[in-house]
């Protein structure tokens, strides 16, 4: 509970799909949290939205494109104004510069605004990005994809250097894509091959995934992780 507001505080998770984005969100209702969650297409957040509340947490889905700033702008006052203060966003992106980059800078500029204004009153809260192996290195027939993974990881040591000193805590989590699978439909279907490494716990486990989201979010102010590399065992780098 916020003690400030008497609400439930919110994590906002731009992207939520039906892998870590949903994972993500489901964890931190799990934890108390009020889960808003979008996708540009408002009805495909409706199993999500259904699974949280079945469980008992709070959730509230919103249909917005993450690339347009006044979409940010927007959202993020109206979370804001009729739902709770924003404690932490998580923001998954997985094309181009437009919305591996820009989206990013949007959203978190949006959300750091509310926190800072906060800072002052004991309040703190978590900006996370999630990255991929393209973030470090590019490789062939990847040039776009690397190039904005590249950027949205130097944005996101920008941001920690100019916000860090004022309590909000922002990670860039390096997620395994081209190295390591996550078990998801999307694998299964298109690549058995990848997908029949998870008896081997060869696969990216969603829920894994958000518990290293929540345990960023939850690390005392003495012990930040900056940036986090996630991958199964057997992966090799």
């Amino acid at each position: 509970m916020d003690t400030a507001t008497g609400t439930a505080p919110v994590v906002l998770v731009v992207g939520a799909g039906d892998a870590t984005g949903g994972a993500v969100a489901r964890r931190f209702a799990r934890e108390g949290y009020s889960a808003c969650v979008t996708r540009r297409h408002a009805e495909k957040l409706e199993p999500l939205l259904t699974q949280i509340r079945a469980a008992g947490g709070i959730a509230h889905g919103f249909g917005s494109d993450a690339r347009r700033e006044e979409a940010g702008v927007t959202l993020v006052e109206e979370i804001e104004s009729t739902i709770g203060s924003i404690k932490v966003l998580a923001q998954r992106y997985f094309k181009i510069w437009e919305m591996a980059c820009l989206a990013g800078f949007l959203n978190g500029r949006e959300v750091a605004r509310r926190i800072v204004v906060r800072e002052g009153s004991g309040h703190r809260g978590s900006i996370i990005f999630t990255g991929a192996t393209a973030s470090l290195r590019g490789a062939a027939n990847f040039a776009a994809f690397a190039g904005a993974k590249h950027a949205l990881r130097a944005l996101a040591q920008s941001m920690a250097r100019e916000l860090g000193p004022r309590a909000i805590h922002l990670a860039h989590v390096a997620r395994v894509v081209v190295d390591g699978a996550i078990d998801t439909a999307f694998i299964r279907d298109n690549f058995p091959q990848h997908y029949a490494l998870k008896a081997q716990d060869g696969l990216l486990n969603p829920d894994h995934i958000a518990d290293q989201y929540w345990i960023l979010h939850r690390q005392p102010l003495d012990a930040w992780t900056h940036e986090l590399d996630l991958r199964p065992w057997i992966e090799k780098f």
